[in-house]
């Protein structure tokens, strides 16, 4: 067996455990299974219906497009704050995320013997 594996022992257990009781539910019980699942799908089928109708509402929301959205347009306008546009220079420090590699420092902690949450 490998050392270097992310799964403890106890999760193994836990997410066995989980598994045989949804096994033996699923064997006990299908039909119990059914409605839950039926019970679910009409729980999503109800929310899609009611987002894609507050998204269409123009009560609601007067743009729905942030490209047809007066306060985007002013602040990408000749005189706006982003006024080198979405890909200008500016618009990139603000709004676009940079990623820095912390695996030297977690390995650091790990080798210290500080056990870090997942």
């Amino acid at each position: 067996m490998s050392d270097n594996t992310d799964c403890t022992r106890r999760d193994f257990l836990k997410l066995a455990g989980a598994a045989a009781a949804v096994a033996a539910v699923a064997t006990a019980a299908p039909g119990l299974v059914t409605e839950a699942e039926a019970a679910e799908l009409d729980l999503v089928t109800k929310r899609q219906t009611g987002v894609y109708a507050a998204d269409s509402n123009p009560k609601l929301y007067k743009a729905r497009k942030s490209q047809d959205n007066a306060m985007v347009q002013k602040l990408y306008a000749k005189d706006g704050f982003l006024h080198d546009g979405p890909t200008g220079h500016k618009a990139h420090l603000l709004l676009h995320t940079h990623y820095f590699d912390r695996s030297a420092g977690v390995k650091a902690l790990k080798a210290k013997g500080i056990k870090l949450k997942a």
